[in-house]
């Protein structure tokens, strides 16, 4: 947690400004969740963010793409109560954090602004109330699109005029309405990413060795890690196959070849960076 406190988050993961140095290209992380929260919390995440990459793009498919995005993320919340899953989660790293107030070595200022920020989001889930999404929900055009996004290609323009009556109206109207959808979930979904964030850097990649291509590890039951990073360098062939639960995690390394070949296992060892969040 030291470690945490002490880095500064990084603003967003976007590209610099064009120059004409040739970009470096960053390191590849494999994440594998190893419970259902941090399986529906890594699913609202990729989501949120692809809904959020196409609302920005002016185009009619990604309009199309945003729109399924969202439908995804109402039928992920639809299967349990994620807000309280998160205020929980927030409730706790609230109350972890605090706990470094009073002791040495923490940046006091770094420290109050991570626990604003996440009081700040509370605040913002819990005002919210519990039926936030019902607009979303008793929407009767998304709703159309729900049902016909269930047929393969169920979603034409002879299917469902009023989507391609709306697709084909200006991007800034469509940009405007879709604005106001996001933002019914941005208290959840901004929730769920600072506490991804947290979970990801309150951790330390460590170098390991996969022997014949496989390694295997046990968690501690009373610090259980909930979910495992496997980075390995961008130019990379390999990739892992991740498998296991609260107790005990097995990473296979394959060798990518090309969509006509199955990945192959290799049996040379292989070395790579491990991360378990706690």
């Amino acid at each position: 947690m030291a470690l945490l406190l002490a880095q500064n988050r990084p603003m967003n993961s976007y590209p610099e400004p064009h120059s004409d140095a040739e970009p470096e290209l960053a390191p590849i992380a494999y994440e594998q969740p190893l419970n259902e929260r941090m399986r529906t919390f890594l699913r609202l995440e990729f989501l949120y963010t692809q809904a959020s990459y196409h609302a920005e793009l002016e185009t009619a498919w990604s309009s199309r793409a945003a729109v399924s995005s969202l439908l995804e993320i109402l039928a992920i919340t639809a299967r349990g109560d994620s807000r309280s899953e998160v205020l929980k989660e927030l409730e706790r790293h609230v109350n972890v954090l605090k706990e470094y107030q009073s002791k040495t070595g923490v940046d006091p200022s770094r420290l109050k602004s991570l626990v604003s920020n996440l009081l700040k989001l509370r605040e913002d889930l819990a005002t919210a109330g519990a039926n936030f999404m019902a607009p979303l929900r008793d929407s009767e055009f998304l709703s159309a699109i729900k049902h016909r996004s269930a047929i393969p290609g169920g979603t034409c323009d002879f299917d469902l005029p009023d989507y391609s009556f709306w697709l084909n109206r200006p991007s800034q109207v469509r940009a405007a309405e879709f604005a106001t959808w996001l933002a019914l979930i941005r208290p959840l979904c901004d929730s769920i990413a600072e506490l991804l964030w947290l979970t990801r850097q309150n951790a330390k990649r460590k170098s390991e060795m996969a022997a014949g291509g496989i390694f295997q590890l046990q968690f501690d039951r009373e610090n259980a890690c909930q979910l495992v990073r496997v980075t390995l360098p961008p130019d990379s062939v390999l990739f892992p196959e991740i498998s296991g639960n609260q107790h005990r995690c097995t990473i296979r390394f394959l060798q990518w070849h090309d969509t006509t070949n199955r990945p192959m296992h290799v049996e040379t060892d292989v070395p790579f960076m491990l991360t378990c969040c706690t």
